[in-house]
């Protein structure tokens, strides 16, 4: 048995099967995030375009022009939903923080290069109407979880002008790529993951952030920040490793493995004042830590 065999690749890519006690942390996920609904002001279900998918919740700070998080969730491009993330929002809107959670339609409806335009569509709605929700457009931070630190690092590279004439090069100023996927060739092979994904071989070159370096010349600092849970399977450690080797210290300044955090409770850690994830991200939105 080789250490790429499709048996291998399931064990380490299938992160319900890996970590014990996911069900209970995804459960734990929805419950917080029902709660959270109740608590915060927030807009749910704006439509950010006409298609399948196409919505997000905001959740307003009660500060003017607040520095917006834009939070994308996980669940390989085929599960989850904006829904069971709104507990990532209550301690980032009290710390002072605008945090907008897309929703974008799931595999096999769509395939991935459809979710990555989906986020696309997302920021640029961000940046056109958060004005009007206390967000500040020229502060906007992209971050990520697993499949979602994947469409982060996307977003950090996608060459904004090109897709509509007045959005600036730097629409989204920096970002965060929580346990995330920048090359999908490997995702590609992985047995449990084929038939929902069905990604051919183009399209996973297509759509790995590891292959699209972002244009030096964007006048915002562009940088991504990796982090990765020391728990998490040498293939997510590896993914993590990956992002700062193809786009340089420059772009990917911090380059972290959190010890004692596994695939889920990385996200705990995030929602947590006082813990270095929390911290990391309050550094990127230029909150006080």
């Amino acid at each position: 048995m080789t250490t790429r065999d499709p048996d291998w690749l399931d064990r380490m890519y299938n992160n319900r099967a890996l970590v014990a006690g996911s069900a209970e942390q995804l459960r734990g996920w929805s419950e917080a995030s029902a709660l959270a609904r109740t608590l915060l002001d927030g807009s749910l279900g704006v439509p950010y375009g006409d298609a399948l998918g196409e919505t997000l919740d905001v959740y307003p700070s009660a500060q003017p022009d607040a520095p917006v998080l834009v939070f994308i969730h996980g669940g390989y491009w085929r599960a989850l939903h904006s829904s069971d993330h709104a507990f990532v929002a209550p301690p980032f809107v009290r710390a002072g923080a605008c945090v907008v959670v897309p929703n974008h339609a799931l595999c096999p409806t769509v395939r991935v290069g459809d979710i990555v335009m989906q986020m696309v569509r997302a920021l640029a709605w961000v940046h056109q109407h958060i004005a009007g929700y206390g967000g500040d457009p020229s502060r906007i931070s992209v971050v990520g979880h697993s499949a979602g630190g994947h469409l982060a690092a996307m977003m950090l590279a996608c060459r904004w002008p090109s897709l509509q004439r007045e959005l600036p090069t730097d629409l989204v100023r920096n970002g965060m790529s929580i346990s995330g996927l920048h090359e999908l060739e490997t995702i590609r092979r992985t047995p449990f993951l084929q038939v929902s994904l069905g990604l051919t071989p183009e399209e996973a070159c297509a759509a790995s952030p590891a292959w699209l370096v972002p244009d030096a010349r964007s006048r915002g600092t562009g940088e991504l920040y990796a982090v990765v849970g020391g728990q998490e399977s040498p293939e997510f450690l590896r993914q993590h490793r990956l992002i700062r080797s193809a786009w340089g210290q420059r772009r990917v300044p911090v380059c972290e493995v959190l010890p004692g955090l596994n695939h889920f409770t990385i996200l705990a850690a995030l929602t947590q004042p006082g813990q270095r994830l929390h911290q990391l991200v309050c550094q990127l939105l230029g909150l006080p830590t």
